[in-house]
């Protein structure tokens, strides 16, 4: 006989907290928050959106916050789970039934639905830094070149970087660094014209 623990992926351990499970989908039955099923366990949604989720784990259960980032955690129950990876999740975790409280639960929930509500998400970190190989090597070879690019915003760095790079092909790269090497030196914007 298959153990049905097999495909259960991080909810492996969801057997072994079973009761305490129940006990916190019980508190989740008074929100208005609808349950699903995503990565093989209990997630919560509003309006389609991700509020929290359930799990067991091997030395606890938790509830975790899709974007807990934003509760004022008055009682200092979030943690993250993994620094500087995750920027909005925070998991309240629990090794007995004991250690759940209804109103402190409930809380924590309505206030994350309220944030939902109110639209809080982290925008997706600044943009990834684009990397431009040719570019630096022009840059390399000409003093120049690499003082007057300095010389723009972040942004309009960016629009350089961006145009040279989306580029398919090696040949495009070098016909668009042949286009914005003499808009650099002037000292002129990418999308300056259309300023």
């Amino acid at each position: 006989m298959e153990s049905k623990s097999e495909n259960k992926g991080i909810w492996k351990y969801g057997d072994k907290w079973e009761k305490e499970l129940l006990l916190l989908k019980s508190i989740i039955d008074k929100t208005e928050l609808t349950e699903t099923t995503k990565w093989g366990g209990p997630v919560y949604v509003y309006e389609k959106k991700n509020v929290i989720g359930l799990g067991g784990f091997k030395d606890y259960f938790a509830i975790w916050f899709f974007n807990g980032v934003f509760l004022k955690d008055e009682k200092k129950k979030l943690i993250n789970a993994q620094e500087n990876l995750t920027k909005s999740l925070r998991q309240w975790r629990f090794t007995s039934k004991e250690e759940i409280n209804e109103k402190e639960v409930l809380k924590y929930i309505f206030e994350a639905i309220q944030n939902e509500k109110l639209g809080k998400v982290i925008k997706p970190s600044k943009k990834e830094a684009i990397v431009s190989e040719i570019l630096d090597k022009e840059m390399a070879q000409n003093p120049a070149l690499k003082e007057a690019f300095q010389k723009f915003s972040p942004y309009k760095q960016y629009e350089f970087l961006e145009y040279i790079e989306t580029a398919k092909q090696e040949k495009t790269k070098l016909s668009r660094i042949e286009k914005v090497v003499p808009m650099i030196l002037a000292n002129v914007g990418l999308n300056d014209k259309y300023r």
